[in-house]
């Protein structure tokens, strides 16, 4: 089961020009600033553009480039830190890629719905000593989840809290792994917290694709018919929170009997329209309107549900 927002812009072979020419620009600038790139950081944060290192040596790498708006402002104050002339290296990004809700859906009918490649979620499995956790069969059981996805002020994502039963299905079930895609890896790994029943076991972070991988182990072993309630939270840090492309779902590998969304959003972001979408196996995209509550909120159910997806966009 995977959790996210949709995915942040990777480069693709046919940008390859544009971005080599903004990385190459962006090296040349650093390496002639003499700074590092904790400097820099610090230097755009007392400016009020917050970039994580990790989002500099991406940039600079070609590994990944700013799209949102917010690092594009930043890349203004970077030009202005590294003393080069206003508008040198924006001048070298194309233009951003489309966004919105029908990005997203073709997005969600392609076969493979995984916002990363299968090969990053692999090599953090392996990691933690889950090699096999993809294709063995498990003896937990997904009998219900509740999500709550809190939208800040600046719209973007402040945390996801999520309250999980399950059922064992033999003796001895004591621990449940949880995947997380982050949907804007610029703004790094949220902080995981366990609430009730858990623990965190290992656990490992690919910053380049924004995944979090990490075993929650329950506070007792449970054996099989008995049931356990365990709840989490993962929280960002911010503002600016990570953008989340007015979107939030869950993937499911296996079936759940019942999934809550809940999305609250903060009064100065409430959107003019929410949506509810869903797809299992090759099955086409369903959408359903939702209409949103006195208290900011909007929420979807899905029952005996999946493999597949189910989310709620929104549009301001």
């Amino acid at each position: 089961m995977v959790a996210g927002s949709a995915a942040d812009r990777v480069i693709t072979d046919d940008e390859e020009e544009p971005r080599t020419a903004f990385a190459t620009a962006l090296r040349s600038a650093i390496a002639t600033s003499g700074l590092s790139l904790d400097r820099i950081q610090a230097r755009l944060l007392a400016r009020g553009a917050s970039v994580s290192v990790t989002a500099l040596s991406y940039w600079q790498s070609g590994k990944r480039q700013p799209e949102r708006q917010s690092s594009l402002s930043a890349v203004r104050v970077l030009e202005e830190v590294l003393g080069i002339p206003a508008g040198s290296l924006l001048s070298l990004l194309p233009p951003p890629r489309p966004r919105g809700a029908s990005s997203r859906r073709s997005r969600a009918t392609t076969e493979q719905p995984l916002t990363f490649p299968l090969e990053a979620l692999q090599a953090l499995l392996e990691k933690v000593g889950a090699p096999n956790a993809l294709e063995q069969h498990h003896q937990l059981k997904l009998v219900g989840l509740h999500d709550l996805c809190e939208i800040a002020e600046d719209g973007g994502q402040r945390a996801v809290t999520a309250r999980a039963v399950f059922q064992a299905g033999a003796d001895g079930q004591d621990r449940w792994l949880l995947v997380y895609a982050q949907g804007d890896p610029e703004a790094g790994p949220p902080v995981l917290n366990t609430l009730r029943n858990c623990h965190v076991g290992r656990a490992e972070v690919d910053d380049e694709h924004g995944l979090t991988v990490a075993e929650l182990l329950f506070d007792r072993p449970i054996d099989r018919g008995e049931t356990h309630l365990i709840e989490y939270s993962l929280t960002n840090q911010g503002p600016p929170y990570p953008e989340c492309r007015n979107t939030h779902y869950r993937e499911f590998r296996r079936p759940v009997r019942e999934y809550l969304l809940e999305i609250r959003f903060a009064p100065d972001t409430v959107p003019a329209k929410c949506w509810q979408y869903s797809r299992q196996n090759t099955s086409p995209l369903d959408r359903r309107d939702l209409k949103l509550d006195q208290n900011n909120g909007v929420h979807a159910v899905a029952l005996d549900f999946g493999p597949g997806v189910f989310g709620i966009d929104w549009e301001y």
